[in-house]
């Protein structure tokens, strides 16, 4: 409960702020996609349920070729987005809203709404879930979030099966006073810009 209260309280107090900065952000991507600039992707929520979750758009509908297909065989080695390797999908504003994690924004939608909380393991899409192994489920014992412990530590850095550690540290060991250093941290990781791709 008083997590629930913690993430209600900050999102309303922050929503006045984050609608004005997103508002002009959806504009820029607007103009550069020349279409809607916000993105609807089911992902996998607490106790494993799926859910909506909003973002704006940064990148462009994929090309023939550019689709990407995940089967992960060593998540020791599977990162997202290898260093050096940039997404051609990527635009040039989505990129700077990326590297701001400015997209992210409306995820506080999803906050007010009870399906995902400001700090948690990151919400993941439901094709890369099903090629979890057990141990991995028992991150959806919480809330996702919009900021989690792996991305203060690396963000698309680290290769997953690091991040899933730092998601499950999280899981056994959360607190307010845990989530308010998390949220401390990640605005000093977004504002360097480390680890955004």
């Amino acid at each position: 409960m008083a997590k629930r209260a913690f993430d209600v309280i900050i999102a309303l107090f922050i929503a006045p702020v984050a609608a004005l900065v997103a508002g002009i952000m959806a504009l820029v991507l607007a103009i550069e996609l020349r279409g809607n600039p916000f993105f609807v992707q089911e992902r996998i929520g607490l106790n494993g349920t799926p859910f909506r979750m909003y973002k704006l758009r940064t990148m462009r509908h994929p090309a023939p070729g550019e689709q990407r297909c995940y089967r992960i065989d060593d998540w020791s080695s599977f990162v997202f987005n290898p260093p050096g390797e940039e997404d051609p999908r990527v635009t040039r504003a989505g990129a700077f809203a990326r590297k701001l994690s400015l997209d992210e924004i409306p995820n506080l939608i999803n906050v007010l709404r009870g399906e995902m909380s400001l700090v948690g393991p990151r919400p993941e899409i439901p094709e890369i879930v099903a090629q979890y192994p057990e141990a991995y489920h028992r991150r959806h014992s919480v809330l996702p979030g919009v900021a989690g412990p792996a991305q203060v530590n690396g963000r698309s850095d680290l290769p997953y099966d690091e991040i899933l550690q730092y998601d499950l540290a999280y899981v056994d060991h959360h607190s307010v006073l845990t989530d308010i250093q998390v949220l401390a941290k990640t605005a000093l990781v977004v504002l360097s810009g480390s680890g955004a791709r």
